[in-house]
């Protein structure tokens, strides 16, 4: 049965799944939603996910979304190779790391595309909204970096749950120069993380799509595209020194919220 999942390749939730089902080995097909981010009505996606958000899973008659649904439902469905630990407290653990990882940390790097994609923010306000994010990001990583301790891997013995949390994150964070020292214990699990073929897939794609970036900012002034503002985003923004950004953005519609469910 075919498995199909909406994403984006630069949405780090969609990059956990798409490296969780290359982990087992689970043959899926990639598809991204028509028009994502102008508000245009994709009726397929949709369906699978009423709240507009990639990613969003498909097989036969299943239809799920959430990223942390997803994972949960592919370990369930496929539990062989396992993704996470064996004991209840290491697999409490993975889930609290992706847990700060899908809040806290997603939310510095999305603040980071709406500076350096988007231009939302320019001169000193930008250098002010960066030097908050490095902060952050810094304090963020010291944490990640007790969480590792001396293992080889935030699963333990092998790759996992965990980890496949933490790489998209990191991985975004050094696009805009903001990634732990390459010669860190933090530095030396990215790299090797990147090595992994399903983590490799994720870049290429990342790749693959950065030449459509660069206009990203003109379609926004143009009001053609919209960012969704979740929870943990709209926080950042606020709390960080941007909350003329948002009260903009909503008035000049290219800021959007999650689709309310009918």
């Amino acid at each position: 049965m075919t498995i199909l999942l909406y994403e984006h390749p630069l949405s780090p939730y969609a990059q956990k799944c798409k490296i969780a089902l290359a982990e087992k080995n689970v043959a899926f097909e990639l598809r991204m939603p028509v028009a994502i981010g102008t508000g245009q009505p994709d009726e397929a996606f949709l369906d699978a996910n009423p709240r507009g958000e990639v990613p969003a899973l498909i097989e036969g008659d299943v239809r799920l979304f959430d990223s942390t649904i997803i994972l949960e439902y592919i370990e369930d469905r496929w539990p062989t190779p396992p993704l996470l630990p064996a004991t209840p407290f290491a697999r409490a653990q993975a889930r609290m790391i992706e847990e700060v990882m899908d809040t806290q940390y997603e939310a510095v790097t999305w603040g980071m595309g709406e500076v350096g994609w988007f231009k939302r923010a320019e001169g000193e306000k930008a250098d002010a909204l960066k030097a908050r994010a490095k902060a952050q990001l810094d304090g963020l990583h010291e944490w990640l970096t007790r969480q590792l301790g001396t293992g080889t891997w935030f699963n333990g013995q092998s790759f996992g749950w965990a980890d496949l949390s933490v790489i998209p994150y990191l991985n975004g964070a050094a696009s805009f120069g903001m990634g732990p020292e390459a010669s860190s214990p933090l530095g030396q699990w990215q790299k090797r993380a990147n090595s992994r073929p399903s983590v490799t897939a994720c870049n290429d794609g990342i790749r693959a799509i950065q030449g459509a970036m660069v206009d990203v900012a003109a379609a926004v002034k143009a009001r053609l595209f919209k960012r969704e503002y979740r929870d943990h985003r709209l926080e950042w923004m606020m709390r960080s020194g941007g909350a003329d950004i948002v009260t903009s953005g909503m008035a000049d519609g290219t800021i959007r919220f999650s689709n309310e469910l009918r």
